[in-house]
């Protein structure tokens, strides 16, 4: 290709405004001298050729191939019903017609699943995969997508090129699907009341009304059929602290896209208003003080202490007047206020016939009917006043047997209690013999059938016995010698960590379950950790159910003694149900409703103005039934850029430039002889004219 090129040698206004004088100048000049004078502006004008410096340039360009992007969309949308299947027939046939377009290089873009819940972003994807390509070799642009995309351009204008876009629709046209969507969702409620969550089922293709299942920490509480498009009130009851998993379900239509957005789960953390504990200490000694500061540090206890300080029998004459004590409302405390207690501890407690086998019967029932109580016990425990020759015997988890052990001894974890979440990795319990003070007491007793010691004492008598009876819970002590721990005796030990979290496990706080399955995603990607506390030896394994239903199961490894674990990588964003035999727990992975099953029918308007302002078109690939058909692909150097049958693509006619050769014209031989010539002609003419 043969062009002119200037490298003016002076800037070029200045040459503009010598342009200027020279034709001022032979105005001036023929209307002086007559034509003559022309002579002299061609000498100019030639010097001013020369100061532009022309040169020829000789370009050797090679045809380059102009470049159609085709956009995959593989977001979570597109993974719904038969889109994928449509995805990848279109992508390859789409792969085959290109191989016929010799001027079309096409460039395939293949945009996943967002990890976040950002959506499907396809014009990003488009944006960074173009990057390196001039934007007038792009001929074009084609998208399969089912149309559910959140970054569309505002305008054409915005897209960056001027390329036709053309979008080929996935997903059909009579699409149905049934959908939760919560209203209100508390996060927290006070536990032993009731909370009120609303929601709405949402339909499209449907039948007018849904049955409505509802399960609470995996056991159904509730089933009603509700209308659909309307919201409806569930009312629950908050029956524990920690997470109380509430999971509401609709019925699947026949045929419908996903089930995974058939299911909306909702964790209530249930909060306490207030722990209130009745303390009742039988006696002033030294480890009295050890347990009421332990609960008056925690500003959610409410904590009601009453010491015996005069028993009935004690008689040493003096009058009741002159008595400066507080009668104990036994009647209060243990008939009318009971179930008020989240737990009940007795001290080194004796019967003095102080409380009525009666009130017993009602400690009894409170704590079947998921109450807490805690003995601890003292010398006492061994006599003819224990508490287990009271109704609270058919309770206890062990029956003494008249032994009382005095001699130093390091209180040890036994193997349930090394994998129990009570004594588990107490501070100093790693080392053998344990690294905390010793204790002095221990009171000999035998265990229930069934029940396992956690802690033992001196000669391997049981310590600390952990029981169940029906809803409730009972802990028995068999030593009152904690609180040598406290003052630091031997350098002491870890009574805080014991004695609360004992506490902790009488009112059932729920991460000190012996029995527990426990996911959360680790928020490295989509990993999740999966936990399995047991008092066996060995975890079952957890079956993972993904949102659209595909199972796997997984084995769990060995961490601590009772505490199980593994982790896996999650497909797809969502809520996953994992189960481990009678336990079952949830865990959502990304966002908790992902905007890609909100919105899941495939949509043919959302990109027509920006296709259209383009050239482009937008175009369903199947109808209802039918199978998918790609439209013919071919060029289109003018005029319409789509048909009833086909897509156009625009080509550039690019080239690269292989070599350049530069011929110089105002320089050298050539350029001299024709100013010389022009100055010889000029003197020429001036001499004739001035001869005549």
């Amino acid at each position: 290709m043969l062009s002119l090129s200037l490298s003016p040698l002076l800037p070029v206004p200045v040459l503009w405004g010598l342009a200027a004088v020279i034709v001022l100048l032979g105005v001036v000049a023929f209307l002086a001298r007559g034509p003559v004078a022309l002579l002299r502006v061609l000498v100019l004008a030639l010097v001013l050729a020369a100061l532009a410096n022309p040169s020829l340039v000789q370009e050797e360009r090679e045809p380059v191939r102009d470049i159609a992007a085709v956009v995959i969309d593989r977001s979570g949308s597109q993974g719904l019903g038969d889109r994928p299947a449509m995805t990848d027939q279109v992508r390859a046939e789409l792969q085959r017609r290109f191989g016929g377009l010799t001027e079309i290089e096409p460039r395939f873009i293949e945009v996943p699943e967002a990890g976040s819940d950002e959506g499907t972003k396809l014009f990003t994807a488009l944006s960074n995969a173009l990057a390196d390509v001039p934007p007038d070799r792009l001929a074009g642009v084609v998208m399969v997508t089912d149309g559910v995309v959140h970054d569309i351009p505002a305008n054409a204008a915005a897209l960056g090129f001027r390329a036709p876009l053309h979008v080929l629709v996935t997903g059909r046209p009579d699409e149905r699907d049934r959908q939760i969507r919560l209203i209100e969702a508390p996060r927290f409620g006070i536990v032993g009341r009731e909370q009120t969550v609303r929601a709405e089922v949402m339909e499209r293709g449907g039948t007018g009304s849904a049955v409505v299942t509802v399960r609470r920490d995996g056991e159904e509480v509730a089933r009603q059929t509700v209308r659909t498009g309307r919201p409806f009130a569930l009312t629950l009851r908050i029956e524990h602290g920690g997470p109380n998993v509430v999971e509401i379900e609709a019925e699947a239509l026949p045929g419908e896209l996903t089930t995974a957005n058939n299911r909306a789960v909702l964790p209530i953390e249930g909060i306490r208003e207030k722990l209130r504990v009745l303390l009742v200490s039988g006696e002033p000694h030294a480890g009295e003080r050890t347990w009421r500061n332990l609960l008056k540090s925690d500003a959610n206890v409410d904590l009601v202490h009453f010491t015996i300080l005069r028993p009935p029998e004690k008689q040493d004459g003096t009058p009741i007047s002159e008595l400066s004590l507080i009668a104990f409302p036994t009647r209060e405390l243990f008939q009318q206020k009971i179930r008020d207690f989240d737990l009940i501890i007795f001290d080194r407690y004796a019967n003095q016939s102080v409380l009525p086998s009666s009130y017993f019967d009602n400690i009894v029932r409170y704590v079947r009917e998921g109450g807490a109580l805690l003995i601890a016990a003292g010398p006492e425990f061994a006599s003819a006043a224990s508490l287990a020759r009271t109704r609270l015997s058919a309770i206890l988890p062990g029956e003494p047997n008249g032994r009382v052990v005095e001699r130093p001894y390091k209180a040890a974890l036994t193997g349930s209690g090394q994998r129990h979440p009570v004594t588990r990795d107490l501070p100093g319990s790693e080392a053998n013999p344990p690294a905390w003070g010793d204790w002095l007491r221990v009171i000999g007793a035998a265990v229930r059938p069934g029940i396992t010691p956690i802690m033992a004492g001196a000669d391997a008598l049981p310590l600390l016995a952990l029981s169940r009876e029906d809803k409730g819970r009972v802990a028995l002590l068999l030593s009152d010698h904690a609180w040598l721990w406290a003052r630091g005796y031997q350098e002491g030990g870890p009574h805080l960590d014991l004695l609360r979290r004992l506490g902790h496990w009488l009112m059932k706080e729920p991460a000190l379950e012996e029995e527990a399955l426990r996911a959360a995603a680790t928020g490295h990607g989509r990993e999740v950790r999966v936990e399995r506390q047991t008092m066996s030896d060995s975890a079952e394994p957890v079956t993972v159910t993904a949102p659209n239903g595909t199972t796997r199961t997984l084995t769990l490894d060995p961490e601590k003694p009772g505490l199980f674990a593994t982790a896996f990588e999650a497909g797809e964003l969502g809520l996953h149900t994992l189960r481990s035999g009678s336990l079952v727990t949830f865990v959502s992975v990304g966002p908790a409703n992902p905007r890609e099953l909100v919105d899941v029918f495939s949509d043919t308007e959302r990109l027509r103005p920006v296709a259209e302002a383009t050239g482009g078109s937008v175009r369903r690939l199947a109808e209802a039934g039918g199978a998918a058909t790609v439209p013919r692909l071919q060029i289109a150097r003018s005029g319409r850029l789509a048909g009833a049958e086909w897509i156009g693509f625009r080509p550039s006619d690019s080239a690269v430039v292989r070599g350049v050769s530069v011929y110089p014209l105002a320089l050298g031989l050539v350029a001299l002889a024709l100013l010389t010539a022009a100055v010889l002609a000029m003197w020429l003419a001036e001499g004739r004219r001035g001869r005549a």
